[in-house]
């Protein structure tokens, strides 16, 4: 009983907070964590990419290997994302099977990597109904404190961006190449807590947000995706206004992915 009444002093502390313009960790409505990307991390993979926002760190790993095009798309080759969240680092999240979470995080990251066209799955086939190339966007959860979601996209976009075509080990190809990427799409994630909606969520300010939207933009001023999660609402001027703000972090974020 005493934790129930300690979470809802909490919440109440946190919604307080946002409408006189504070968060807990002393951010205005409008900033972000430190956000890094550190590629190569993994070294055995063919792309990789460490991500920390805030205290959130999220690895995500690529792999390409030889396969066969679908039937209703001979002419491609394959994407498949995968989300794991790892029961070390979150207190929220349990071992076993997939729990509804990754689930909805593998989903999200993989729609706005597919909707932007981040990368021609025209380009890796190799022979048309018979071989192409399996790129296997597999996301790991090493440490939870919130906005998981735009930490994944930004690991896996940095884990595509330098990832490296493996074509001389699969003797497709005299020399392995680097994936092209065509497209840079960001997600940012925001949170409604009473009446403002504040960027970069942390653990707590989820859990206490009263709706939680997830704007995807890309390098060309699209909105290429969007997520509606939580229960609460979000009014035609709000969206308007968060997508607005989307763009502003998605072009600074996109900087950090690329190093410049």
């Amino acid at each position: 009983m005493s934790e129930v009444v300690s979470a809802e002093i909490q919440t109440t502390h946190i919604i307080d907070l946002a409408r006189a313009g504070r968060r807990l960790d002393g951010r205005g409505i409008d900033d972000w964590r430190p956000v890094t990307v550190e590629p190569g991390y993994v070294k055995s993979a063919d792309g990789s990419a460490l991500v920390h926002v805030g205290d959130t760190a999220v690895l995500c790993g690529v792999k390409l290997e030889i396969g066969k095009p679908f039937p209703d798309t001979p002419n491609a080759g394959v994407l498949t994302t995968n989300a794991e969240l790892i029961a070390l680092s979150s207190p929220t999240f349990e071992p076993g099977p997939p729990q509804p979470e990754a689930i909805e995080l593998s989903r999200v990251v993989d729609r706005s990597i597919r909707a932007a066209e981040t990368i021609d799955l025209t380009k890796l086939c190799v022979t048309p109904s018979e071989k192409c190339w399996t790129c296997y966007v597999d996301i790991h959860c090493l440490d939870h404190t919130g906005n998981l979601i735009d930490a994944a996209q930004l690991a896996a976009l940095g884990a595509l961006t330098h990832a490296t075509v493996p074509a001389k080990r699969f003797g497709v190809g005299e020399h392995d190449y680097p994936l092209d990427v065509s497209h840079f799409p960001v997600e940012c994630t925001f949170v409604r807590l009473g009446d403002r909606i504040v960027a970069d969520p942390t653990f707590e300010e989820e859990t206490a947000g009263q709706g939680r939207l997830t704007v995807a933009t890309d390098e060309q001023g699209n909105v290429v995706a969007m997520q509606k999660g939580k229960i609460g609402a979000f009014s035609p001027e709000e969206v308007v206004e968060t997508v607005e703000r989307a763009f502003r972090h998605g072009d600074r974020l996109r900087n950090v992915v690329r190093g410049t």
